[in-house]
């Protein structure tokens, strides 16, 4: 029976085309089943599209975070589509929203997110301005799983990017999605030989 996983997008897709990629190539011990979104313009759902990938899109409008009845109508909503692919992971790549009960009760423990700094150091979304900021001398990339937190869940794997004299933001960041894309493949990879394994979080 096959690992399967659905990745979460809302920008670029460099993340999921790193899995797409290994998929292709036959490095990857899972298949991606769907692409989801919140922005219908998302280019990581393009991605999915040129890969043969299905996708699908649960728009949310920015005003509806100040609405609470209907934010979990969204999360409930969102949680279906994802749901309809039955997947054994669920993998957040570069997806830029919170998750709500509605959605975590749903699939709690197994849902996976990759962030560009050694957690529980400068968790948010700023993470790789904030490094640089406090004048680290080096940062990272952690994969953990999601619980009810911001990048508060437990740590599934780190690796450690060294900062140089002349980093900026754009420079850093980059370093940093190169060590975030292997090792998000690796992980995925570790996590489909242990099938069936739940967390608690």
């Amino acid at each position: 029976m096959n690992y399967r996983v659905v990745v979460l997008v809302s920008g670029a897709g460099t993340l999921l085309q790193a899995l797409l990629d290994a998929e292709r190539d036959g490095r990857l011990q899972a298949s991606v089943v769907a692409v989801g979104s919140e922005m219908p313009d998302c280019a990581g759902l393009e991605r999915a599209r040129t890969a043969g990938v299905p996708t699908f899109c649960v728009p949310m409008p920015v005003l509806l975070a100040r609405d609470s009845a209907a934010r979990a109508a969204w999360d409930e909503q969102f949680a279906r589509a994802v749901e309809r692919y039955d997947p054994d992971l669920i993998v957040l790549a570069g997806f830029m929203k919170l998750l709500g009960q509605p959605f975590m009760s749903g699939f709690r423990g197994r849902i996976i997110n990759s962030h560009p700094a050694l957690l529980p150091a400068f968790p948010g979304a700023h993470a790789v301005r904030d490094a640089l900021a406090a004048g680290a001398k080096s940062t990272g990339a952690t994969i953990f799983w999601v619980d009810d937190g911001v990048d508060s869940g437990a740590i599934i794997a780190q690796h450690e990017v060294p900062i140089v004299a002349d980093d900026d933001e754009a420079t850093l960041h980059e370093r940093i999605k190169v060590a975030e894309r292997d090792m998000l493949v690796h992980t995925v990879n570790d996590l489909a030989a242990n099938r069936g394994k739940v967390i608690d979080v």
